[in-house]
């Protein structure tokens, strides 16, 4: 795995989670961030990494304000 292409890929899944504008939209970019952060997560603890552990027991791979948002439209 090429982390710094996963790091990336992660990185644009929240980006465009963040300035999605549909809630359903936001969701599915919210979910492909936490498959991506899982991959990263699951690669870093076979090599041993101590950072694993960060990605791996994140409860969410959104940022606050991005499922404040989430949950903020869903009740307008």
């Amino acid at each position: 795995m090429d982390l710094n292409k996963a790091y990336a890929a992660h990185q644009r899944a929240l980006m465009a989670a963040g300035m999605a504008t549909d809630p359903q939209a936001r969701r599915e970019r919210l979910a492909d961030a936490a498959r991506i952060a899982t991959c990263i997560g699951s690669f870093q603890q076979d090599l041993g990494a101590a950072a694993a552990q960060a990605w791996m027991h994140t409860p969410s791979a959104a940022p606050a304000h991005l499922e404040a948002g989430l949950h903020g439209a869903a009740a307008r």
